[in-house]
């Protein structure tokens, strides 16, 4: 074999977890074995960015596995764009690993917390976003509370219930309920590729919740907070109401522009919904992910990233979190139930570094804890009876099959008349106009015969991009996404493209 970048990959030594054959009985797969391994070798820049990786089949003969699953892990990495994959040029690392990834920063112990203005009320903690309703072509961003079983919850809160003795009921943790705590640890560290444990987690009402409690935690009055643009206009509101200057930041193909971060070096905080952008849908490469940790790193500013709806990836497996790649401990991560199982449940949580968590549990029991003993012992149980993930797993099959069918329509009744993107994961896709479209004229005659949409341009701050709508589903029947898919269908047939 010829010297260079291409033995790289080939010289790595099978993995010992390949070696147990017991070893995708305790929790990782064959495939996620593999692709571990060759995300540990790119980060580590044992494979450095460019290098190729050897081909699957040879792969998979030096590591006595079959071709199939060496190829399921390249198409992960692919799609999280640590690699991409070339006709006539092989699988090559597209991932660029700053310097500074490599050498875990020190972890700096705050002093006591700045003097705070006096609290201001939270933003609204309501199911979902103003206008996103079930049953509502197309604002049906939400999870669909018909797929929860009510039967089986009722039993757990009844077994919550007998089981809570009174020093649990009326003197519960701050941070939440121990049981519950565990549980989703072992979820994220499963799951997401988190490595935590119980003490790093604080139950929470949802994600928004976390938002404020952060903001409020960290921000002094005019200090300045970047954004994705466009974003969460939830999001904007909270950093606006704890005083914060807030900045918007192009997204692009790759996801947010962090190069942009060098137009804000006073940028105390950023925000970013990584694994499927509110509301682009796009994915954060690999390449952004590591820059914007790195940023945080060297400026010594912190990372929320809001996981709202990475649970429903239609291709592959959920992609890891951005937090399971921060070794230097700067990135609070946010997820909810509420997002995955049905709105009005109010149990979510961060993941809080170590030199948070004391300030912004003093916050959190100032201003009054608010998530019900019963629910998080019921939620605990349900966790552990392996109902959560079984539960993902229906819905993500009937989200996905709502999405196809309103696909499948359009491209039947409207071909070439529009574009799509993000129907890759999550709760909605983004449908753009003909060029030349108006946005809110199109949205007027939607809103005229029955379907209710939102315009992208209400979601920018400062970027201008071209006329777009985005299309809510998961919440829908799927006669509803039928239906609306028609009408939308039609919309778009009857609008003339750009001359």
């Amino acid at each position: 074999m010829a010297r260079g970048k291409a033995g790289f990959a080939l010289d790595l030594p099978r993995p010992a977890a390949l070696l147990d054959a017991s070893a995708a009985g305790q929790g990782e797969s064959k495939q996620e074995i593999v692709y571990a391994t060759l995300r540990e070798a790119i980060l580590g820049r044992l494979i450095p960015a460019g290098g190729r990786l050897p081909a699957s089949r040879a792969l998979a003969q030096r590591w006595g596995l079959s071709r199939g699953t060496v190829e399921l892990a390249y198409d992960r990495l692919c799609c999280e764009a640590y690699v991409s994959r070339t006709p006539g040029s092989g699988t090559r690392v597209s991932a660029v690993v700053p310097d500074r990834y490599l050498v875990a920063a020190a972890i700096a112990v705050p002093g006591p917390p700045p003097p705070r203005r006096p609290a201001a009320a939270p933003a609204a903690e309501g199911g979902a976003e103003p206008g996103v309703q079930v049953g509502v072509p197309f604002v049906a961003r939400m999870a669909d509370p018909t797929l929860f079983s009510l039967p089986a919850w009722s039993r757990h809160l009844a077994g919550a219930l007998r089981g809570a003795g009174p020093e649990l009921l009326c003197s519960a943790d701050p941070r939440g309920v121990a049981a519950l705590r565990e549980q989703i640890a072992d979820y994220l560290r499963k799951y997401r590729g988190i490595p935590c444990d119980a003490g790093d987690i604080v139950v929470l009402t949802g994600i928004r919740h976390a938002l404020d409690l952060v903001a409020r935690t960290l921000l002094r009055p005019g200090e300045k907070v970047c954004v994705e643009d466009p974003g969460y206009p939830a999001a904007l509101r909270i950093f606006a109401r704890a005083g914060a200057v807030v900045a918007p930041v192009p997204v692009g193909p790759e996801g947010f522009e962090c190069a942009q971060l060098r137009r804000h070096p006073d940028a105390r905080l950023v925000y970013v919904t990584p694994a499927h952008q509110s509301p682009v849908g796009v994915t954060m490469s690999a390449t952004r992910r590591l820059e914007l940790l790195d940023w945080a790193d060297r400026s010594g500013g912190w990372i929320i990233e809001d996981d709202y709806d990475s649970e429903f990836n239609y291709l592959s497996a959920p992609l890891a979190a951005l937090k399971s790649l921060d070794k230097a401990r700067r990135v609070i991560y946010c997820g909810s139930f509420n997002k995955t199982l049905f709105a009005g449940l109010r149990v979510g949580f961060a993941v809080v570094p170590p030199q948070l968590r004391e300030p912004l549990l003093a916050l959190w029991q100032t201003t009054g804890r608010s998530v019900g003993v019963t629910e998080q012992l019921a939620l605990a149980s349900w966790l552990a009876d392996g109902a959560f993930v079984r539960h993902l797993r229906s819905a993500r099959r009937a989200y996905q099959e709502r999405r196809d069918a309103i696909l499948a329509l359009l491209a039947a009744e409207a071909p070439g008349r529009y574009g799509v993107s993000g129907q890759h994961a999550g709760f909605h896709f983004v449908l753009w106009l003909p060029p030349g479209s108006d946005e809110a004229a199109f949205c007027a005659r939607a809103a005229a015969i029955g379907l209710n949409l939102e315009g992208m341009g209400g979601r920018c701050r400062e970027v201008v991009l071209p006329p777009a709508v985005i299309v809510g589903y998961t919440a829908l029947t799927m006669a509803q996404a039928r239906y609306g898919a028609q009408l939308l269908a039609g919309l778009l047939a009857a609008t003339p493209p750009a001359g």
